[in-house]
């Protein structure tokens, strides 16, 4: 589906900063469809280069209400009307004012009751928005139903007005902050509670006020509530400015009793006038407490890799003292490989241990493996490394493993691959999908020996190799020569190829 900036430069020839306006009023619209019980459709007119005849109309968003039955089952985006089929789009973009339909309006079987409202943007309506209610399930009105309805009324007037949302609008902290469902307090011009939804009086009661909020001034309330003297002040102030007209973002605080609430104060100034404010709360203090918990694992667990980590570089300084020690040549051998392993092994938990989220820059990590593999080269057998292409961030369940493979695979080739006094390169290729990581390991070395089996092989490097490509990696390993792209069938080196699946479900 096309998303909203794609269909207005589709369909019209709005400038960027009416086409963000209409991003912020989509980005704050579930407000208005919570408290109108109702849809909300925003229509544009079809610049005149793409409809000669001229007077359509296509929709661009569409908004269902979650405290009612929506009006459209069905998608409706994209949905173009001409003038004759919805006049009060037009009517409204015309008189800048609301439009309502004096009779109920059916569709596909559903009667429904039509409203437009033009959306200005300055001095120039841009777009106008429908609200369209189903009549086919009765409500009872009710205070709350009644609150609702008069306080969509007011900010619906304030779009009419150009006054909602505010220029400046954070669509990130619409999105995370409270909704209707949450809880709504509405205030007078004076700052006096005249309604509050049963899950705003709920929050008051678990930040420690038990007491109906009908009747008191919020502000101060809500000031005596919160535990830090400045996240008190802040909040007051916010519910304070709003009651000037001034738009405010959302605010967290913590109680005196421990509970924790998220607060939003939206004015209420349709046509100018001064009717009170929105204070829009939700409890938080189980979701914090999970957040809380969660960081309180992450941070242990980048702490056991930490550890894990500097006892792993241990275990590897130790090994190179033995080696130095030792007066066998083979053994010193060993001993340096094995040091590079665990060497290799801790570099992946060092990583981990400053990763937020589980995962491995392999190319970062690779940068610093590789360099330590190439020092195994005697001086008279230089061995250039290389790499092309990318491993990306992979997770920490197939890091370990995936560079002892190729730290394995890569120091197999510079041991192997050339004979004493003679210069060569390895090449790493990469190419990563969506569900593969294709890695081959080329050298253009003496190739491999005459009879050569990697499943009878009995080298410890390729063994491991073996073992951990198929039980931990679950992927494939290959090798064969390399010949020369001509008609000789001169050996030019070893390819070692390498598939590691990304996703578990394969």
């Amino acid at each position: 589906m096309s998303t909203l900036a794609e269909l207005l430069a589709d369909n019209t020839g709005l400038p960027g900063e009416a086409a963000d306006h209409l991003q912020t009023v989509v980005a704050e619209w579930q407000l208005l469809a919570d408290l109108s019980f109702a849809d909300f459709l925003l229509w544009v007119p079809v610049t005149e280069e793409l409809q000669p005849d001229g007077g359509d109309f296509v929709c661009v968003a569409h908004a269902r209400p979650t405290t009612a039955p929506t009006a459209h089952p069905e998608d409706v985006v994209g949905t173009r009307f001409t003038v004759e089929e919805h006049p009060q789009l037009a009517k409204a973009m015309r008189e800048v004012r609301i439009c309502r339909e004096e009779d109920p309006h059916w569709y596909r079987d559903l009667p429904m009751r039509r409203e437009a409202i033009p959306v200005r943007f300055h001095d120039t309506v841009i777009a106008v928005m429908s609200r369209e209610t189903n009549l086919a399930a009765p409500r009872v009105p009710s205070p709350l139903e009644i609150a609702y309805l008069g306080s969509a009324g007011d900010l619906c007037q304030m779009i009419v007005d150009g006054t909602f949302p505010p220029n400046g609008s954070n669509a990130t902290d619409t999105h995370t902050s409270p909704r209707v469902g949450d809880g709504l307090i509405r205030l007078d011009s004076s700052g006096t509670v005249v309604f509050a939804s049963p899950n705003g009086l709920s929050a008051y009661h678990r930040m420690g006020h038990e007491s109906d909020l009908v009747g008191t001034r919020l502000a101060p309330l809500t000031r005596s509530l919160i535990r830090d003297p400045f996240d008190a002040t802040e909040v007051s102030h916010r519910i304070i400015e709003a009651l000037d007209g001034k738009p405010s973002s959302r605010t967290e605080a913590d109680s005196r009793r421990g509970a924790v609430v998220l607060f939003r104060a939206l004015p209420l100034r349709p046509a100018g006038q001064a009717a009170g404010a929105l204070v829009l709360v939700r409890d938080v203090t189980e979701v914090k407490r999970r957040d809380r918990a969660l960081l309180s694992k992450d941070a242990t667990i980048r702490e056991i890799h930490h550890r894990v980590k500097n006892n792993l570089q241990t275990v590897a300084a130790l090994l190179r003292l033995q080696s130095r020690r030792t007066t066998s040549e083979e053994a010193r051998l060993a001993l340096a490989e094995s040091v590079r392993r665990v060497t290799s092994i801790a570099l992946v938990h060092e990583a981990l241990s400053i990763s937020v989220d589980e995962r491995v820059d392999l190319d970062k990590l690779l940068d610093n493996v590789l360099p330590m593999v190439g020092e195994v080269a005697t001086a008279e057998s230089q061995v250039g490394l290389t790499r092309k292409g990318s491993f990306g961030v992979v997770v920490a369940e197939i890091a370990t493993p995936l560079v002892m493979v190729l730290a394995e695979l890569v120091q197999n080739a510079v041991e192997h691959a050339f004979p004493a006094g003679r210069s060569g390169k390895v090449e790493l290729v990469v190419e990563r999908s969506a569900r593969w990581l294709d890695v081959v390991i080329r050298d253009n070395g003496r190739g491999l020996p005459a009879g050569f089996s990697l499943e009878r092989s009995d080298g410890l490097g390729l063994q491991i190799v073996r073992t951990l490509v198929e039980s931990e990696l679950r992927g494939s390993l290959s090798l064969r020569k390399v010949h020369a792209e001509t008609s000789s069938p001169r050996v030019t080196g070893t390819e070692a190829a390498l598939r590691i699946p990304l996703s578990r479900r394969l």
